[in-house]
């Protein structure tokens, strides 16, 4: 077996690891224990670009379950857990390719050697394998029934090539399911970006200004969770309807320009390149501490803060401090990566159980309907995402009501008035 992983000594702490979240994603356990019986993706081979993390293991090991051939790579050069990858390698003989804190061309060869499954499905968190497939690897083309797509800022790169029309395969966007954004993205980004910041820091958020940028479904689970320990928070915005739905939810809402010169920590969640930049940091107070937690790495202009600054220093581990020509200090955290996963675990198993039986089930419908499909984005089936969302209030031994004869015959007639 090819791979590439730091140290296959840790296999042992990674296996307890896995074990511990494993014990928190009984949706995800159900669908394995079919699947073992079933073998729905037997004959498939699944490149996946994630990242690397105790929950990502168990979604492999529900892939393996199922009957396919998996080869994992990291989605983030600084999200990969190291125990993890060595335990898929050791344990469960998934290869890897991933170490925490490689660098680009680290990165690159190894999405190139996990390309080099020749992949039926592949399966994406930032678009990163396909956009290499199409640029490098188009040999790989017609050996694709499909894909899928974990994230925000991935969905929008796919959305962006389907515009263009060069995408050759559907892919079905994970992303957009309601068991995945509704609850990953706001609760799994909101209290893990928090765990991130302040394992980094160690400073205390109760007090502080903290600065939200975007107020997507990542930007309200990260100012509801700041507001919870504390913070003033300050939302910026580009979308005038969700600006007001900050408003309305309590928040102060001002541009960048304004929030920059009254902030103590910044985090950006929208996906876009150069939120906070140069005009940014000229104002900032000294000692700003500033994050991220989007995809990549670019919604923070690193490189023009380093043009502004006289010295940069790494003073803790994930903290790098730019001293500006004026003596103003700004903290830089994870290299401008995210946060949740460079400096702390990502998100809790509980939440990423549904988002990976998402991912689950969507590599099932394409291994069955791939046929059916064109080469464009899908969002995931709405029986797939009702699916899980009743086996999750199963587990959580949570009952709801379901709707008499009467009321389904109500509800799909139009005779009945006053």
């Amino acid at each position: 077996m090819n791979f590439d992983i730091k140290d296959k000594n840790l296999a042992a702490k990674g296996k307890l690891r896995i074990e511990w979240a494993d014990q928190d994603m009984p949706v995800l356990t159900q669908i394995r224990k079919r699947f073992e019986t079933e073998k729905p993706l037997k004959g498939q081979r699944i490149a996946a670009c994630l990242h690397v993390t105790t929950e990502t293991a168990m979604l492999m090991e529900t892939l393996k379950s199922g009957g396919a051939e998996v080869v994992l790579c990291a989605s983030n050069p600084l999200s990969t857990q190291d125990d993890v990858a060595a335990s898929l390698v050791v344990n469960s003989g998934i290869a890897v390719h991933a170490i925490k804190g490689e660098d680009n061309n680290t990165y690159y060869k190894h999405i190139n050697s996990t390309l080099d499954l020749k992949p039926t499905i592949t399966m994406d968190d930032g678009a990163d394998l396909v956009s290499t497939i199409l640029k490098d690897r188009k040999d790989l083309i017609n050996n694709l029934i499909g894909g899928t797509e974990e994230t925000t800022t991935g969905v929008i790169r796919l959305r962006s090539m389907a515009s263009d029309g060069v995408i050759k395969f559907p892919i079905i966007a994970v992303n957009d399911a309601e068991t995945k954004h509704l609850f990953d993205n706001r609760y799994g980004t909101g209290q893990s970006t928090l765990d991130g910041i302040i394992r980094a820091t160690n400073r205390l958020l109760a007090g502080s200004t903290f600065v939200v940028a975007g107020y997507g479904w990542c930007g309200r689970g990260l100012a509801s969770r700041a507001r919870g320990l504390g913070s003033h928070v300050i939302v910026t915005e580009i979308d005038p309807i969700k600006a007001i739905e900050a408003v309305m939810d309590g928040y102060q809402v001002m541009p960048m320009k304004e929030a920059a010169k009254v902030g103590d920590v910044f985090c950006t969640v929208t996906g876009n390149k150069n939120v906070v930049d140069k005009e940014h940091f000229e104002l900032m107070k000294d000692g700003a501490i500033v994050s991220n937690s989007g995809h990549f790495n670019c919604e923070i202009a690193i490189e023009k803060l380093a043009a502004l600054s006289k010295s940069r220093r790494a003073i803790r581990d994930f903290i790098e401090e730019f001293t500006l020509s004026d003596g103003r200090k700004i903290n830089i955290l994870g290299e401008g990566r995210l946060i949740n996963l460079a400096a702390a675990e990502g998100h809790p198993s509980c939440v990423m159980d549904m988002s990976f039986a998402n991912q689950s089930l969507s590599a099932e419908y394409l291994a069955k309907h791939h046929k059916e499909l064109k080469n464009q984005v899908y969002s995931v089936p709405g029986d797939i995402d009702r699916n899980i969302a009743a086996l999750k209030l199963k587990a959580m031994e949570v009952n709801i009501d379901k709707l008499t004869p009467e009321q389904e015959k109500y509800l799909a007639s139009w005779q009945e008035g006053t």
